[in-house]
């Protein structure tokens, strides 16, 4: 097997600019807190992702310069999204970043909204993954996707948005059935679901920044 296939998982993040993510937030959060927990949400798993043993690398793909200062801060590699044609374009380009680096990379696309993410979980996600050369793991709701892996040599062909979950099933992903992984599930794109990840134990940010408004 290629080297570098055997140095850990490269995991790409894509971000929305901050102004406009997590808009179905801010009936709960308000407009002025609903940037920075779409920001605390990215810093909490991305420092969950890198404290990982499995994962050699984070590729963050995002245009905002704040959120890019913030997790390249961290440990993540920041990348442009040159494409600026959608989530799933801005994958692709993350994963072509990755593997011009090393081109026999396992590669992995991880939501940026997993507020409640736990190393633990996400280490038991890859060993699994690891075995099929595409896997994926539906979110909380068994509709969308919060993970998608592919081995090296394997396209991503990511198709993340709404109904993903049988749009992967489809291009023929395995899916991971693993229970005790819910904060590897655990997206947030409302009130509910935040109360969901609150539920799980946030991350240190972003309960820093909603506890204290939350109560």
């Amino acid at each position: 097997m290629n080297s570098d296939a055997d140095e850990g998982w490269s995991l790409v993040v894509p971000l929305k600019p901050l102004a406009l993510a997590k808009s179905r937030l801010a009936s709960a959060a308000g407009a002025r807190l609903r940037p920075r927990l779409a920001l605390a949400f990215a810093e909490d798993t991305v420092g969950a992702v890198l404290s990982c043993a499995r994962v050699r690398d984070v590729v963050v793909v995002t245009d905002d310069p704040t959120a890019g200062a913030a997790l390249a801060a961290l440990g993540a590699r920041i990348v442009p999204d040159v494409p600026s044609a959608g989530l799933n374009a801005a994958l692709a380009h993350g994963v072509g970043a990755v593997r011009e680096r090393w081109p026999h990379a396992r590669v992995a696309a991880l939501n940026a909204d997993l507020p409640a993410l736990r190393t633990a979980e996400l280490t038991r996600v890859l060993d699994v993954a690891r075995k099929f050369p595409r896997a994926f793991l539906s979110d909380a709701a068994e509709i969308g996707t919060t993970f998608l892996s592919a081995g090296p040599g394997v396209e991503l062909e990511p198709a993340f948005g709404g109904a993903s979950r049988l749009r992967h099933l489809s291009s023929g992903a395995v899916e991971i059935r693993l229970t005790g992984v819910d904060s590897v599930r655990r997206d947030v794109d409302t009130g509910e679901d935040l109360a969901a990840a609150r539920a799980l134990g946030l991350g240190p940010r972003t309960a820093a920044r909603w506890l204290p408004v939350a109560g």
